[in-house]
């Protein structure tokens, strides 16, 4: 970020006692023993050190087993479990940027953009960055009082604009859909986002906009929960892309028939779910799942889903699977109309590495999709790898992570709504 600016979570790591390889010292085994006869007769009064925290995970695990085993340790960690209770939004420096987002098309989202902007511009003396289809609004453009504060906008151009290190924080008005093209546009750090529900389902977007100025102003002060919501990096490689030919200064065609150059790999950062299908075929699909390099079952059926904690409640729920907290790291494998049936829905831990290609014997080739877009063809001798992204969407909460989930979970699905039976008196018991 600009002027060396950057966003930092204060959080508790998940991390336990460090192990070096060597003996354990009967001295630091005595202290040990000392703090474990600790834990358990302590009492109100005893030492916050060994308190347990209020939590959606378990008690640290000690990495140390008996006096010289320990469980190696690996440099390369994907991630730490987080105390979600823990988690708060802080800034090395006060932020001056923020992008605002807008749901295009949707003439509800007119007026609270603008008195956004205009807050923010004039108010707060920020920098608003605006996607450049957003002011070609002629409903925008038309307006000559709003016309001298775009004036004042910085622009850009999804896929032709890198606006990664410029932006301090993100504003969301709209749906869901608003939160998953603000992390489709940054392939790496994603920057703090503040999603307001104005629009039709809104599981993602816990804030309403009756009262954005005193919110907004308290994340600018960096006093909010958030939640870390993982996302799956995934690398398609196209065995049999086609040869581009290109031109060079002299205009002379060039073409590289290197077979190595002609495999092509794409990149993409996904909030939600990889979802591979069978496309328009009428053939059920046949592709092999492997993970961490070992085949572990051929999915035949309508295709299978990838997908992140967040995206539980999306397509995977709609299709079987359960629900999980975006803070639980984990990678949910969920089949779609699977033709057996005792295939069901399984979770893997975060940091495997999956990957799919089509089966040698498949009848017809596969489509995949990352969060609803970029939807694409698999071949034969195409593969789709996915693991746990390193660069997670820092989303703010209205309270707090446990209760932002379940409040969308009862608001938006209904999650155990029922009508309550009537009470049961004592005489309606006799009979």
């Amino acid at each position: 970020m600009d002027g060396g600016e950057e966003v930092r979570v204060e959080a508790a790591p998940y991390c336990c006692s460090t192990c070096d390889g060597g003996e354990v010292s009967g001295r630091s085994l005595a202290r040990r023993n000392r703090k474990t006869r600790s834990l358990s007769t302590s009492s109100a009064g005893s030492s916050s050190e060994y308190r347990r925290t209020q939590s959606l995970h378990g008690p640290s695990p000690v990495t140390t087993f008996g006096p010289k085993a320990c469980m190696l340790q690996n440099p390369h960690a994907v991630m730490h479990i987080q105390d979600p209770a823990s988690q708060r939004l802080t800034w090395n420096k006060p932020p001056k940027s923020v992008l605002v987002i807008k749901k295009i098309r949707d003439a509800s989202l007119l007026e609270p953009f603008k008195e956004l902007c205009i807050f923010l511009t004039e108010v707060k003396n920020m920098i608003v960055y605006v996607e450049k289809k957003v002011l070609e609004d002629p409903a925008i453009s038309g307006d000559e009082n709003f016309g001298a504060i775009t004036k004042k906008f910085c622009t850009f151009r999804e896929d032709l604009d890198d606006i990664s290190n410029r932006v301090d924080f993100i504003i969301c008005l709209g749906g869901d859909g608003t939160l998953l093209y603000a992390s489709s546009l940054f392939q790496e750090s994603v920057p703090p986002v503040m999603a307001f529900h104005l629009g039709s389902l809104g599981f993602l977007t816990p804030f309403k906009f009756d009262t954005y100025q005193s919110q907004v102003t308290q994340i600018i002060e960096g006093n909010a929960a958030i939640v870390l919501r993982s996302r799956l990096v995934v690398r398609v490689l196209k065995e049999n892309w086609e040869k581009k030919a290109r031109m060079d200064e002299k205009g002379i065609i060039l073409t590289n028939g290197d077979v190595e150059s002609s495999r092509k790999a794409m990149q993409y950062q996904v909030l939600n779910e990889v979802v591979v299908d069978r496309g328009p075929s009428s053939y059920l699909s046949n592709v092999d799942l492997f993970l961490d390099g070992h085949l572990i079952t051929t999915v035949q059926g309508d295709g299978v889903i990838v997908s992140t904690p967040t995206g539980s409640t999306a397509y995977a729920v709609a299709a079987g699977a359960s629900m999980i907290h975006p803070n639980v790291p984990a990678i949910m494998i969920t089949p779609i109309c699977p033709h057996s049936l005792s295939f069901r829905p399984i979770v893997v831990p975060a940091g495997v590495e999956l990957k799919i290609m089509l089966s040698r014997d498949a009848r017809n080739t596969a489509w995949v999709s990352f969060d609803g877009r970029k939807r694409q063809e698999i071949c034969h001798g195409d593969s789709i790898t996915i693991t746990t992204s390193c660069f997670p969407v820092p989303s703010i909460c209205s309270r707090d992570p446990v209760n932002d989930w379940f409040e969308s979970l009862a608001e938006c699905l209904h999650w155990n709504v029922r009508k309550k039976q009537n009470y049961l008196s004592s005489e309606d018991e006799e009979f």
